[in-house]
C-alpha cells in the first residue's frame, strides 16, 4: 500500500507512542505500508525533525528518516493547478497523485481542501487510516 504521509503524523507518532500517528508510523516500519516522498518532503521531514521543541534524539529520527528514504519510494512530481490554505502542504498532495498514493495520512485533513481546484485522493486522518488496517480494507471499500 503506498501512501503520502504528512510531517505532523511523524511528529505526533514519535511524541506518543501510544496513539493513532504511533500506529501509522508502526505501519511504515513494519513495511505493512511505502511512504512516498520527494526531496522537499523529505526535507521537511528532516528539518521539523531536528527541532529543539520536540526533543527527539538525532540518531532516532535520523534512523526513522533513513528507513523512509531506504524503503520509501521517491517519487518525481509536478507542479499541480490547486490553491491550498496552507501552501507548504501541496507537495505532500502533488507526490501522492504523481505516485497514485492511495492514502495521503494527515493530522490536518482541512488542510489539502482545494480552495481552487480538485483532486482525487484519498486524504485520511490517523485514527481512519489506522481503522482501515485493522479492518483489512482495500482502497476501493
Amino acid at each position: 500500500m503506498r501512501v503520502v504521509v504528512d510531517t505532523n503524523v511523524l511528529v505526533s507518532g514519535l511524541l506518543n507512542p501510544y496513539g493513532n500517528p504511533s500506529r501509522v508510523v508502526d505501519a511504515v516500519l513494519s513495511r505493512v505500508v511505502t511512504v512516498l516522498f520527494d526531496d522537499r518532503i523529505l526535507g521537511e521531514y528532516r528539518e521539523v525533525l531536528a527541532r529543539p521543541k520536540f526533543g527527539f534524539q538525532p540518531v532516532q529520527a535520523g534512523a526513522l528518516l533513513d528507513f523512509i528514504e531506504f524503503a520509501g519510494e521517491l517519487t518525481v512530481a509536478r507542479h499541480l493547478p490547486l490553491v491550498l490554505a496552507d501552501s507548504s502542504d501541496l507537495p505532500f498532495l502533488e507526490v501522492a497523485v504523481a505516485g497514485q498514493a492511495e492514502f495521503l495520512i494527515t493530522g490536518n485533513v482541512r488542510h489539502f481542501v482545494p480552495r481552487r481546484g480538485q483532486h482525487d485522493v484519498a486524504v485520511y486522518r490517523p485514527a481512519d487510516f489506522v481503522q482501515r488496517l485493522k479492518l483489512g480494507k482495500s482502497v476501493g471499500d
